[in-house]
């Protein structure tokens, strides 16, 4: 009989500090075997967390214990940072550990502190003071996750301090001054909660906005997590997001009063009533808000979602989306028709997408235009490349890393005069240009004395220099554009150190191109990673990172863009300089790699090396 997680408390007293310890124990088996793990349980050495097997930290449920009777202040204060780890659903055992009126107005599902390492705690004040024991709490701040779900990550070594002020009820020992938000560990948060995506528009096309809710039902609310995802896409986008997105739900849209779980139907469709704010939308604008809601929900479930409905406060259909209706609304991008790189002629070529070509024999062939080889001209030296969302223009940097240029890849001619030169010698040259989905190139100049941020409006106007707030004297070394085109990936070079960072694009609105834009509010995207080497934007919003650990070895991994977690690494996936991943998730991610050239990593399968010899892989984008 398959036995359900149990968890075992075991205090260790330290020698080097008289204060304790709690360590967590995760076991599958009969209280039997745990008894007999205590027996031997050591009294010296280095405390650490114990797991019955890798994976296993997600999957357990844990409970808290209510506090004894006439238990000390130590162990009020032990107990209580323990429950508030608990799965209880309405954290009922941590609210034991207060005081009456405490346990009434302690609301910590508004926000969570996220530490490294779980907290410190130390008496500053003895029993026998006439105030009570109190309490300080100490560790390291990971991040924060605000009142709209959204994680916040820290700067390196952000301290936190808090002090739980105790006091006697009914002769008991209970906390007055809980915690301002739930207060867990890395380990303790990624177990309990768990990262969705909840989508917006930019333009015509739709943004993820990656947010937190609780894998289980939330202490406040008392949603499912489908429910809390969907109730955190009403309330609006991320206090980061917003300046440049736009809801179609109208301001005060909420679930109808009452709805505290949604479930799908035999025909995986999912309704969702609404209140009254949204009785009386029009068609086009009620199938954005159906649109935004099918994106949102769709990775929440095992099964594909096909339809989404929304309901008005009298439970009567306001409207419907399919899924394949939802993607024209939100004009997702064309799967890419090429992948493309520079080969060992240093010119820019392409290979059609088929990775289920039987004879495994990948052709590649000249790009069209101006950049195509001819009987009288070997083609332009190429250094890096990247080309438009739509296929039609390319952007190179020459070989020599000076030279930005611009061709038309649908029509023959001389090559173009650069619209951008660079003057430092390499390696800071100019970067590896990306296009955006709004026809924008962006590309920096590495130079020392001239490094900056440069967009070309359209593909077509006049380098503008963009302002990077907080960039603090750093230069970039790499950059993507987001396909949503509303946030740009930044590989930043500061006192010897890579760091890759997000922000955020702001245009002016109803400006075109007349206005300034700029990049604002620079935020971690990898802080896991001692450092990064090459990116790429990948499905769902997330990154691509190659990088490396403290101590590990340079590898291929997902990462989300709120700098949150690593999501998953590319299996064998070392020795890579550079990647390229698209929107599409049917397609393969492509690879550089010193050895081998260009490899693929089709969906399922193994790396496949295409081009010996090639370099710079690339989609478009």
């Amino acid at each position: 009989m398959d036995a359900e997680p149990a968890r075992v408390r075991v205090r260790v007293r330290r020698d080097d500090r008289r204060r304790w310890r709690t360590v967590r124990a995760y076991a599958f088996g009969a209280a039997g075997l745990l008894l007999a793990g205590c027996a031997s349980m050591p009294d010296h050495g280095e405390i650490r967390e114990v797991k019955a097997s890798q994976g296993v930290d997600s999957q357990v449920r844990v409970f808290g214990v209510p506090p004894a009777d006439k238990a000390s202040a130590a162990d009020i204060v032990d107990g209580f940072l323990e429950a508030m780890t608990s799965d209880d659903p309405q954290l009922q055992t941590a609210r034991k550990y207060l005081t009456e009126d405490a346990a009434k107005n302690w609301k910590p599902g508004a926000a969570v502190t996220v530490l490294s390492a779980g907290i410190d705690r130390f008496s500053v004040q003895g029993e026998k003071e006439p105030s009570g024991p109190r309490w300080k709490m100490t560790g390291t701040k990971l991040a924060t996750v605000d009142e709209r779900s959204a994680y916040q990550p820290e700067t390196t070594g952000a301290r936190y301090e808090e002090y739980l002020q105790l006091v006697q009820e009914n002769k008991q020992w209970r906390i007055s001054t809980p915690p301002s938000s739930l207060v867990l560990s890395e380990s303790d948060f990624q177990r309990i909660y768990m990262p969705v995506n909840k989508y917006y528009f930019a333009g015509a096309g739709l943004v993820a906005d990656p947010v937190y809710v609780r894998q289980r039902s939330d202490p406040d609310s008392r949603m499912d997590p489908t429910t809390q995802t969907v109730q955190s896409l009403l309330a609006g986008p991320s206090k980061w997001l917003g300046p440049v997105v736009t809801s179609s739900f109208p301001t005060g849209t909420e679930l109808r009063e009452g709805t505290k779980s949604l479930a799908y139907d035999g025909q995986n469709a999912l309704k969702v009533p609404l209140n009254d704010k949204a009785d009386n939308v029009a068609q086009p604008q009620c199938q954005k808000m159906a649109a935004q809601l099918l994106y949102t929900v769709q990775d929440l479930t095992a099964s594909r979602l096909a339809r989404v409905e929304l309901l008005r406060s009298d439970r009567s259909s306001l409207c419907s989306v399919t899924e394949a209706t939802a993607g024209t609304i939100a004009h997702r991008p064309n799967p890419p028709e090429y992948q493309y790189y520079v080969d060992s002629d240093s010119r820019l070529v392409r290979m059609k997408l088929d990775v289920n070509s039987e004879d495994q024999q990948y052709k590649p062939e000249p790009v069209p235009g101006p950049l195509s080889p001819t009987a009288t001209s070997p083609g332009f030296k190429i250094g890096s490349a990247a080309v438009s969302y739509d296929e039609k223009r390319a952007a190179v940097v020459s070989e020599d890393g000076h030279g930005l240029y611009l061709v038309n890849l649908t029509t023959a001619g001389p090559m173009p005069q650069p619209v951008l030169t660079g003057k430092g010698a390499k390696p800071n040259v100019l970067g590896a240009p990306s296009w955006d989905t709004a026809g924008d190139l962006w590309i920096a100049d590495q130079d020392p004395q001239n490094a900056a941020l440069y967009r070309v409006p359209g593909g077509t106007g006049a380098p503008q220099k963009i302002d990077v707030a907080g960039l603090d004297g750093g230069r970039i070394r790499a950059l993507k554009a987001s396909p949503d085109g509303v946030r740009i990936a930044l590989l930043v070079e500061k006192d010897g150190r890579k760091n890759l960072y997000i922000g955020r694009i702001e245009r002016p609105e109803g400006k075109g191109d007349a206005g300034p834009v700029s990049v604002r509010e620079l935020r971690p995207a990898a802080p896991q990673m001692a450092s990064v080497t090459a990116l790429s934007w990948a499905p769902r919003g997330r990154l691509l990172v190659v990088g490396r650990e403290s101590g590990g070895v340079v590898q291929a991994r997902y990462m989300l863009a709120d700098g949150s977690m690593v999501a998953a690494s590319l299996p064998g996936a070392t020795g890579l300089g550079a990647v390229a991943a698209t929107e599409d998730e049917k397609k393969p991610v492509v690879a550089y790699s010193e050895e081998d050239g260009i490899v693929w990593l089709p969906p399922g399968a193994q790396w496949r090396t295409v081009a010996p010899g090639g370099r710079a892989p690339v989609y478009p984008g």
